[in-house]
């Protein structure tokens, strides 16, 4: 194995949100996640119920599972066969921190950390830098840990959502595709929280890039999903079903939703799109579709290798028009 082309690094750490595999694991998870917040308890087995509508599980943690072996293939083709890939999550087994110390206790002295979070902003980035630098502070002689960049516009995220794009509106009817209006949504931030203009700016840049490139011409809006907290604290708006609403209350009969802000089909995707959302879509007549995130698409796969090779000195591949982002995050901590 080069040192040139993994950058110095001797391992390759998977950092995800992670998520129940049991129906006894769900409130535990949800405390977790929402631990110095305050919410009542009847609140998180609302919350809760979602998970249980899956038995309880999280597509997360298989999708991790699936990600880390597809990784682990690309590697061993491009000759990087002997970097082993760790994986750590930040809400549920295996945390980070023991990752880090099994790590550690292999003889890891530097690694890279990929995390399933595209783009900036504190709960995107930020807070992942955070988790790195507390996992490592409960290790001692823990090895290096360097976050790899922000990668919304690297071309291995978006190519997929192009394609998933494309093909979410072939499935439409054919009396309704032409005129299908393109709803992109990510996961609503309050406004008060750190590197919101960045990230809101992120997935406007990535969204007008996708539909100019999937469909040319076509309607698209950005729109938010999975608010919490209290009413009373502004988010980002508008609401993924208040824009159905819209659309319907303005004459459009179909529309394609495309994941923007998600890297995999995790809780976020499965229950507040293809249950809260296609049910709003479904009353209101709309023909709804959704396209599917990269998951394990080979482009996605392949761009966790380019990030690692480029801190090697390739080059930095970005679409849209912001430009390759830098290495650390940017002013969201």
């Amino acid at each position: 194995m080069s040192q040139a082309t993994t950058a110095g690094y001797d391992a390759l750490l998977l950092i995800s949100f992670g998520g129940p595999e049991g129906p006894d694991d769900v409130l535990p998870f949800l405390e977790n996640v929402t631990r110095g917040r305050g919410i009542p308890r009847e609140r998180l087995a609302k919350v809760g119920e979602h998970y249980h509508l899956f038995g309880g599980v999280s597509p997360i943690n298989g999708q991790c599972r699936d990600l880390k072996a597809a990784i682990e293939a690309d590697l061993a083709a491009n000759g990087l066969a002997d970097l082993p890939v760790y994986w750590g999550n930040r809400n549920w087994e295996p945390y980070l921190a023991d990752t880090v110390r099994q790590m550690r206790d292999d003889g890891i002295r530097r690694a890279a950390a990929f995390v399933t979070s595209a783009y900036d902003g504190y709960s995107c980035c930020g807070q992942y830098q955070q988790d790195i630098e507390r996992a490592r502070a409960e290790v001692p002689g823990a090895p290096e840990i360097d976050k790899l960049r922000v990668y919304y516009n690297h071309p291995g995220f978006v190519e997929p959502f192009v394609e998933a794009t494309r093909d979410a509106l072939d499935s439409l009817p054919r009396a309704l595709a032409d005129e299908a209006h393109l709803a992109f949504s990510a996961h609503s931030v309050p406004l008060s929280q750190p590197g919101r203009e960045l990230y809101v700016a992120e997935l406007e840049d990535v969204s007008a890039l996708v539909a100019e490139t999937a469909a040319p011409g076509r309607p698209w809006k950005l729109v938010y999903q999975s608010r919490s907290g209290p009413p009373t604290q502004p988010w980002l708006e508008p609401d993924i079903a208040d824009h159905l609403e819209d659309l319907h209350a303005s004459g459009v009969r179909a529309v394609v939703n495309v994941p923007i802000g998600f890297v995999s089909d995790h809780m976020e995707v499965k229950y507040d799109l293809d249950v809260e959302a296609a049910r709003t879509a479904a009353k209101l007549g709309l023909e709804f579709r959704r396209a599917n995130t990269p998951g394990t698409h080979p482009r996605f796969v392949a761009m966790v290798r380019e990030l690692l090779q480029e801190r090697a000195g390739s080059q930095r591949p970005a679409l849209g028009s912001l430009g390759p982002r830098p290495d650390t995050c940017g002013e969201c901590r």
